[in-house]
């Protein structure tokens, strides 16, 4: 289906209804497994964020459209009951703002390789050398955005490569770089108005340990471990968990959501 200039794809069986949401250099293949692995229990609809497929006309879409996207979207895959956002990336930051948006609408969530990053236990937690590489590298993507066109796609891919991304380098530009631009210069409206995330629903965080610095604070990790509804899973991976130990990943989501049901 078409919402809000985006292809919406939904495939699967079951009552409940999987809402999927990629971050950065991805697009919504990025859970081509997933589906794969789930859609014989669970409705997955998936989709890529504005201005990140390739050949997407630039655009930076502000906090409050990419909540308007995301309320539209849910609202048409599952009208009559809430659904479970299985999140990765920036995917983490707009499905977290959309739950403590909407907390009616979201039954369960799955956040990926994301926790509490814009917090001040997490900021608390980084080293000077880590809070350096995640300044820089966040930046050095600003200025892609900024800058645009080939040299901007080039400087994109280039990062993407050493961050040993899986996606193919021919669908990574700059024109998914604008949430980075938004963070870091305030343009569009900014992040600034996001509110912090607080977790008040059932929720499994599966985060890769193999990285430079984790995107979580312990804090944030410990406090749902000890809640029963919650779990918490380390993979000897980098940040796309889904992608470097698939079976593994599709096996712990889809174990964890069957027994909720």
């Amino acid at each position: 289906m078409r919402i809000g200039g985006v292809d919406v794809l939904v495939e699967g069986e079951g009552s409940t209804t999987i809402v999927m949401l990629h971050g950065w250099p991805d697009t919504r293949r990025l859970w081509d497994a997933q589906v794969a692995a789930l859609k014989s229990r669970f409705r997955c609809a998936r989709f890529t964020l504005p201005g990140f497929e390739p050949g997407a006309a630039r655009v930076a879409c502000s906090l409050d459209d990419t909540m308007a996207l995301l309320r539209d979207v849910v609202n048409a895959v599952s009208p009559d009951r809430p659904v479970v956002l299985l999140l990765h990336d920036w995917g983490c930051f707009f499905g977290y703002q959309y739950a403590m948006r909407e907390p009616t609408r979201v039954a369960r969530i799955v956040g990926v390789d994301i926790g509490d990053a814009r917090s001040t236990e997490y900021a608390r937690s980084l080293s000077a050398k880590a809070k350096a590489m995640l300044v820089a590298y966040q930046s050095w993507l600003a200025l892609a955005w900024r800058v645009g066109g080939r040299a901007g796609d080039a400087m994109t891919r280039g990062l993407a490569r050493a961050a040993r991304a899986p996606a193919d380098a021919l669908t990574i530009h700059c024109g998914m770089n604008y949430p980075y631009d938004i963070r870091w210069t305030g343009s569009h409206g900014s992040y600034r108005h996001a509110v912090a995330f607080v977790p008040k629903w059932p929720m499994l965080f599966i985060y890769g340990a193999r990285k430079p610095f984790l995107f979580h604070s312990p804090a944030f990790a410990a406090a749902l471990a000890a809640r029963p509804d919650c779990r918490v899973l380390e993979f000897d991976t980098g940040h796309w968990v889904m992608a470097e130990q698939p079976q593994r990943f599709n096996d712990a989501v889809g174990d964890w959501l069957a027994a909720a049901a």
